[in-house]
């Protein structure tokens, strides 16, 4: 039996789910396979709060659409949450908790048997305390039974015709700031603008960390030669500071996901 093949059984085991759904290419391959293997009996869901880039929001609509799913929008207001708000090294897991814990309620009114989200084989090595907050409250991980790696996962969605196939990874944006720094609404908002202008100057993959009022720009290698151009520098540093930064630095480093969960 092919990966793909025991994906769907997986799911068609569900006879009926909701699917967190974020729009990003693990959670769409889920609800494709879904709507594949249940037909209707599916709906989508996408949590929106100050730690979700707004674009993400668009980006699902436009998927969810596009498969014929069912799709609801549910804004959470996470910073009510005060493990969240602190910033403390376990928020994913308060986080996670807190947004399936109504998603589990939203799937039980709708009579739906399963809550299912885009967790694949290859996360289980990272520093991901929210899976503790999936495990104890039963949502199923489809992709990682299956034994999808990321790149498999985004072979089969480019086959699937999935627009989010070659779609950057897009982590909540809590995970540019430092364990221990508040979060506040207004950090959050800067730095998606921050990452909004640089994906707009044709960087792709991006991360804008925040250090009091630095912000730490890490693009890959490979794109770090156009920060060298004066005219480029100038026009982003005033970009920048119009956001509230007061330094702009590159990371010399680039490129590195997850680095605020480097100890060394």
């Amino acid at each position: 039996m092919t990966k793909l093949a025991f994906l769907k059984e997986l799911i068609r085991a569900c006879e009926s789910a909701l699917v967190a759904f974020s729009g990003g290419v693990d959670s769409a391959l889920v609800l494709a396979v879904a709507r594949e293997a249940l037909g209707g009996r599916v709906l989508a869901v996408t949590a929106v709060s100050d730690l979700h880039a707004p674009e993400e929001r668009g980006m699902a609509e436009e998927i969810a659409q596009i498969l014929g799913v069912r799709h609801e929008v549910a804004p959470i207001d996470l910073l009510a949450v005060d493990c969240v708000r602190a910033n403390t090294r376990d928020r994913c897991y308060h986080c996670k908790k807190e947004i399936f814990s109504g998603l589990i309620e939203r799937a039980r009114a709708e009579r739906l048997a399963c809550v299912l989200d885009g967790t694949n084989a290859d996360d289980e090595g990272a520093y991901r305390p929210g899976k503790r907050a999936l495990a104890e409250l039963g949502v199923k991980s489809p992709l990682r039974d299956a034994g999808l790696s990321k790149d498999e996962v985004r072979e089969l969605a480019r086959m699937y015709g999935l627009p989010s196939h070659d779609r950057p990874a897009a982590p909540c944006l809590a995970t540019r700031i430092p364990y221990g720094t508040a979060l506040s609404a207004d950090i959050l908002k800067r730095i998606g603008l921050a990452e909004k202008l640089l994906h707009e100057r044709g960087f792709r993959v991006c991360r804008v960390r925040v250090h009091g009022d630095v912000a730490r720009i890490e693009v890959p290698r490979a794109d770090m030669p156009a920060f060298l151009d004066g005219d480029f520098a100038d026009a982003l540093t005033r970009d920048f500071r119009g956001l509230g930064f007061a330094y702009i630095a590159l990371d010399i480093r680039g490129f590195r996901s997850g680095s605020m969960d480097e100890t060394g």
